[in-house]
């Protein structure tokens, strides 16, 4: 992709304020989609998150007055729902350094100094604090699937005006240690969507952009 080519893109989405509720997105796309929110980077690489793919038309119903009956949730292909998992504990950073010798190989002992760094991060902090980190970590997750959705030619439109806690209780998330952070819908904008010809609203590169 050529620098103009990647701006045109961004430039081209926006916010989706109507979704075309019989435009779905093909199998093949979203599989790429998802591959996208696999890859994102994490600290320490932990992946503190669960994304939650709602396709089901009773669930989307269910969820749309705890969404400010913002119709994006009901009309778009897929919904995710972004959650973070809070507190770590020493059992997911174990089962971190797992994955990571079954991916990478070598000598298992070598990670323990990796393991213990994790753990003294995690030590310091209360479950609040944890949950906070997670949270922003489940953020980086979003900006990479709206980038990615983007390039690929499919509509998003981040959702905070949500009720977690009615989210976590409709998605059966209570007690799982997982916990609704922010929903994306996905789709295609409606050709009735005023929004989409709307100009973008941002401060010039000066305002916002410093060399140091």
């Amino acid at each position: 992709m050529k620098p103009s080519e990647l701006l045109d893109t961004l430039q081209w989405r926006y916010a989706t304020k109507a979704f075309d509720p019989e435009k779905k997105i093909s199998a093949e796309t979203w599989a790429a989609i998802e591959a996208s929110l696999v890859l994102t980077p994490s600290s320490f690489g932990l992946q503190p998150w669960k994304f939650l793919v709602i396709t089901d038309p009773d669930i989307k119903a269910q969820l749309l007055p705890h969404s400010w009956n913002q119709q994006q949730v009901v009309d778009c292909s897929h919904l995710i729902v972004l959650t973070a998992q809070a507190p770590v504990t020493g059992s997911e950073l174990d089962a971190f350094i797992d994955r990571t010798h079954e991916v990478r190989g070598g000598e298992k002992s070598d990670l323990q100094f990796y393991r213990d760094m994790m753990g003294g991060f995690v030590a310091k902090m209360s479950d609040e604090q944890l949950l906070t980190w997670a949270k922003n970590q489940v953020y980086i997750a979003l900006g990479q699937l709206m980038a990615s959705a983007a390039v690929l030619g499919i509509d998003a439109c981040p959702m905070e005006g949500i009720s977690p806690a009615e989210y976590d209780k409709i998605l059966g998330l209570e007690g799982t240690g997982y916990f609704t952070t922010v929903a994306c819908p996905l789709g295609y904008r409606s050709v009735d969507d005023k929004y989409a010809s709307l100009p973008k609203v941002r401060y010039n590169k000066e305002q916002v952009i410093q060399h140091i």
